[in-house]
C-alpha cells in the first residue's frame, strides 16, 4: 500500500519578504490531524504570549504578536476557524462573533477534548457538544442578550489532539446596514474593534474572503490595506471555493490587492459532515476538480492554512519578542524612577510648605535654566524649551520685518512723497531751508504705518512665553493637583499682566518716536554724509536732457527709477535732502524699536523668574480660590492612588519580565531547527 503522499509547503511568489523561506514537508492524508512540526517548539513560547496576553500588559503599552482574523459578514470566518480547531462555533444569521473571540489552540493527547472559556474573571469548563451554546451565554454576558457588539474579549481554549498550536483573535464580521436590535452605527463599531486589533506591527491579518466575490470590493481587504498598504503582514483564506471555481486560479494568482503572505483555498464543512469526512472531500474536490486542480497544492486545503498560520505565527512571535522584552524592561524602569519620585504623604502644615517651597524652587531653576541662562539639559529634544535660541529667531524674525515692511523700501516711488510734503510745508522766509515741519510730518507717517509690528511682536512673545511657563509648572507639580492650579492660574495671570505691560511700553516707544527726531548716534551722520555727497551727481543725471536716464545708481541705495522726476527741477534737490536724512535716521528708529523692545523684555522675563512668579503662585494659595496651604494636605490620597498604580503596574511588568526571560533564552536554543 502506498505511503502518504508529501507536499512541500511554500510561498506561491517570489514574496521572501513576507514569509521565511523554509520548506516544511508535510503528511497530506486527510485523516492526519492538523498537528504542526513547530508545536512542541513553540508551545511555551504561545504559552508566554498568552501570560502576557492575560497580565494585560497592553495597558502598559506593550502591543503581543497576534493573529487577527478579520472578514465580511458570511465570508465564512466560522467555518475556517471550526476547520482549525474541530470543534461548532455559533452560527446563524446576522453577526455570529459579537466580541473578540480570542481562541487557543493547543495539541494534547488527552483522552477527550478539554475546553474552557474565560471572561469576567471567570473559568468555565465547556465541551465539544456544548461549546457553542456556551459562547453564546458568554457573549450575552459580554455584549447583552440582543444583536449588539462588545470589545470586551471572551477567551476560548480548546486542549486537543490533533489540532495546531495556534492562538488566534476571532472579530465580528463586518456588516454596513443594521438589522432589527442593532444599533444604527452598527458598522463603525465593528470597523473600531477591527482596527484597533490590526493597526499594531505585531498583528499578522488572516483575511478571510469568499470565492465568490471580488476581492478588491471587500471591506475587509479595505481595512486591511490601510495599516498594512504593501500586505506585508497580511493572508488570506479562500473559503467556498467548491461553490464558485471559476476564475478562482486567476485571481488568487492575480494578487490585485497585495497579499504579501500569500493565498489559500479551502473548502469548509457542509452540512452534518464529520470534519474527517469534511477534509476527505476537500482533498478530493482540489484533486479532481477540472478547474480547483489547476490550483497549486501548496496553497490548498486546511492543513497548508494551520501550517501556514503556525509558520506566520513562529515568524512574528520570533521578530517581536526581543522588542516586547526591551518595551517590558523600558517601562519598568520609568514606572520604578516614577515611584521614586513620588513625594511622601504630607501629613502638616509643615510638610505641605516644605513641598511647596520645593516645588516652586525646582520650578524656577528650570525657568532659569531655559528662558535666562540658556541651558537645555532637562529639554534635551524638545526645541520648543529651547528658549533662547527660539527668543532670538523671533527677535530675528521681527528685524526682518522691520526692514522688509513697505516703510522701510527706500526706492519705491523715489522722493516722490518726499516732494508732495514740501509743497505742502513751503512757507514765507529765505529759501533753501529745510521746513523741520516736513521731516516731522514725514517721520509720523512712517513710524504710523510700523506701529502694530513691535504690538504683534511682543504679542507672540508672551504668548510663546506662557506656553513655556505653564508647561514647567505643570511639570514639576504635577503630583499636587491644588497646587498645579495655583501655578498654573498665577503663571497665566502674570503673564497677561506681563503682556498688557510690554504692549504699553511698545506704545510709548512708538509714541516717543512720533513725537521728535532725535539721536546722538554718530552714525546718523555718516550715513547722512555719504548719501549727501552724492546729491548733484544725481539731479545732474536726473536733469540731463541728452541722455535722459530711466534709471540712475545711488551708493548704498541701489538703482533708483528717476523719470517721473524730470518735471520737478525746483524742488529736486530740497527732497533729495530730506529723503537721505530720512534714510539715515529710520535706520536708526528701526535699531532702537528692536534694541529697547529686546532689553524691556529680557528685564520682564528676569524680573518674572525671580521675583513675580513666586509671590503670585503664593498670592493665589492663599485667596479663596486657592483655599490655603492647607488644601496641599488634601493630595495626599491622590498621590497614594499614583503609587498604588504605579505598584500593581510594576508588578506587572516584573512578573512579564520573568515570563518571557526564559523563553528567550529557549528560543536561542531551537537554531535553525
Amino acid at each position: 500500500m502506498a505511503g502518504p503522499r508529501k507536499v512541500k509547503v511554500v510561498n506561491q511568489s517570489d514574496k521572501s519578504h513576507a514569509l521565511s523561506h523554509a520548506e516544511v514537508v508535510l503528511p497530506l492524508t486527510v485523516v492526519a490531524p492538523i498537528v504542526s512540526s513547530y508545536n512542541e517548539k513553540i508551545r511555551p513560547v504561545l504559552d508566554a504570549v498568552e501570560n502576557l496576553r492575560r497580565l494585560n500588559v497592553a495597558k502598559e503599552g506593550i502591543q503581543l504578536p497576534t493573529i487577527v482574523v478579520v472578514g465580511d459578514q458570511s465570508s465564512g470566518k466560522s467555518s475556517v476557524l471550526e476547520s482549525l480547531a474541530g470543534i461548532s462555533l455559533p452560527r446563524g444569521q446576522g453577526i455570529c462573533t459579537r466580541v473578540p473571540l480570542i481562541m487557543r489552540l493547543q495539541n494534547h493527547s488527552l483522552p477527550k477534548p478539554v475546553l474552557l472559556l474565560e471572561f469576567n474573571n471567570k473559568i468555565i469548563q465547556t465541551d465539544e457538544e456544548n461549546v457553542s451554546d456556551a459562547i453564546n451565554n458568554a457573549t450575552d454576558e459580554l455584549a447583552g442578550d440582543g444583536k449588539g457588539i462588545s470589545n470586551h474579549p471572551l477567551t476560548l481554549i480548546v486542549k486537543k489532539d490533533g489540532v495546531p498550536d495556534l492562538t488566534m483573535v476571532d472579530l465580528p464580521g463586518i456588516t454596513r446596514v443594521p438589522v432589527h436590535g442593532q444599533p444604527e452605527n452598527i458598522y463603525d463599531q465593528i470597523k473600531d474593534i477591527i482596527m484597533e486589533y490590526i493597526t499594531p506591527d505585531e498583528s499578522i491579518i488572516l483575511n478571510v474572503l469568499s470565492a465568490s466575490v471580488d476581492f478588491t470590493t471587500c471591506e475587509s481587504i479595505r481595512m486591511s490595506q490601510s495599516v498594512d498598504k504593501r500586505g506585508l503582514r497580511t493572508l488570506a483564506v479562500v473559503t467556498k471555493s467548491d461553490k464558485n471555481p471559476e476564475g478562482l486560479l486567476e485571481k488568487v494568482m492575480a494578487d490585485d490587492v497585495n497579499i504579501g503572505l500569500g493565498y489559500v483555498c479551502v473548502r469548509n464543512r457542509i452540512g452534518d459532515e464529520s470534519y474527517e469526512e469534511a477534509r476527505k472531500e476537500e482533498s478530493r474536490l482540489f484533486d479532481s476538480h477540472p478547474q480547483l486542480s489547476k490550483i497549486d497544492k501548496s496553497i490548498v486545503g486546511v492543513h497548508v492554512l494551520a501550517q501556514k498560520l503556525v509558520q506566520v505565527q513562529a515568524m512574528i512571535i520570533s521578530k517581536t519578542l526581543p522588542d516586547i522584552v526591551k518595551k517590558i524592561n523600558e517601562k519598568l524602569t520609568f514606572n520604578l524612577n516614577e515611584l521614586e519620585k513620588l513625594p511622601v504623604n504630607l501629613t502638616s502644615v509643615a510638610d505641605a510648605m516644605t513641598a511647596f517651597m520645593h516645588i516652586t524652587g525646582l520650578s524656577k531653576e528650570s525657568l532659569k535654566k531655559v528662558l535666562i541662562r540658556g541651558e537645555f539639559d532637562e529639554y534635551p529634544e524638545d526645541k520648543e524649551m529651547h528658549c533662547t535660541a527660539r527668543l532670538v529667531e523671533m527677535l530675528d524674525s521681527f528685524s526682518k520685518d522691520l526692514n522688509n515692511c513697505e516703510e522701510s523700501d527706500v526706492t519705491k516711488n523715489f522722493l516722490v512723497e518726499e516732494i508732495k510734503i514740501l509743497e505742502e510745508a513751503k512757507w514765507i522766509g529765505l529759501p533753501n531751508f529745510m521746513p523741520r515741519a516736513a521731516f516731522l510730518t514725514l517721520l509720523q507717517r512712517k513710524v504710523k504705518g510700523i506701529a502694530k509690528l513691535p504690538i504683534g511682536f511682543v504679542d507672540n512673545v508672551w504668548e510663546y512665553l506662557g506656553k513655556v511657563v505653564i508647561s514647567i509648572l505643570t511639570h514639576h507639580a504635577e503630583n499636587y493637583y491644588q497646587l498645579q492650579s495655583s501655578s498654573r492660574r498665577a503663571g497665566l495671570n502674570l503673564i497677561a499682566k506681563l503682556k498688557e505691560c510690554s504692549i504699553k511700553h511698545v506704545m510709548v516707544a512708538v509714541e516717543m518716536e512720533q513725537q521728535t527726531d532725535y539721536t546722538c548716534n554718530a552714525e546718523f551722520i555718516v550715513e547722512y554724509n555719504s548719501l549727501i555727497s552724492q546729491q548733484v551727481a544725481f539731479v545732474a543725471a536726473v536733469l540731463d536732457t541728452v541722455n535722459k536716464k530711466s534709471q540712475v545708481k545711488l551708493a548704498g541705495v541701489g538703482m533708483i527709477d528717476v523719470g517721473h522726476l524730470r518735471q520737478y527741477p525746483d524742488v529736486l534737490n530740497q527732497a533729495f535732502d530730506l529723503k537721505v536724512r530720512m534714510i539715515a535716521y529710520w535706520k536708526i528708529v528701526k535699531k532702537r524699536l528692536i534694541d529697547t523692545i529686546a532689553l524691556h523684555l529680557m528685564l520682564s522675563i528676569s524680573n518674572f523668574v525671580n521675583k513675580d512668579l513666586e509671590k503670585e503662585i503664593v498670592h493665589d494659595l492663599l485667596s479663596p480660590v486657592g483655599g490655603g496651604i492647607e488644601r496641599l494636605l488634601d493630595e495626599s490620597p491622590s498621590i497614594s492612588g499614583k503609587r498604588e498604580r504605579l505598584s500593581r503596574s510594576v508588578k506587572v511588568l516584573k512578573e512579564s519580565k520573568d515570563t518571557v526571560g526564559n523563553i528567550m533564552d529557549k528560543i536561542a536554543s531551537y537554531g535553525d531547527s
